[in-house]
C-alpha cells in the first residue's frame, strides 16, 4: 500500500508523530510504500486523519 502525508505534523501528539516517522513521512508529500498487513494498518489508523492510503 502506498502512504502519502497530507497534512502536517505541527501540533500533532508526539505518539502521532513518531508514527508517521516510524512509516518513513516526515514532512507534507512524503510516500511511501509499506506492506499490507496489521502491523502497518494499525499505524495508519492512528494517524489517519493526516494521510492517504492507496491500496493496490
Amino acid at each position: 500500500m502506498k502512504i502519502k502525508l497530507v497534512k502536517s505534523l505541527i501540533g500533532s501528539k508526539k505518539d502521532q508523530i513518531a508514527t508517521a516517522y516510524a512509516l518513513g513521512l516526515k514532512k507534507i508529500g512524503d510516500t511511501t510504500e509499506q506492506p499490507d498487513n496489521a502491523a502497518t494498518n494499525g499505524k495508519v489508523q492512528k494517524i489517519i486523519h493526516l494521510v492517504v492510503v492507496e491500496k493496490d
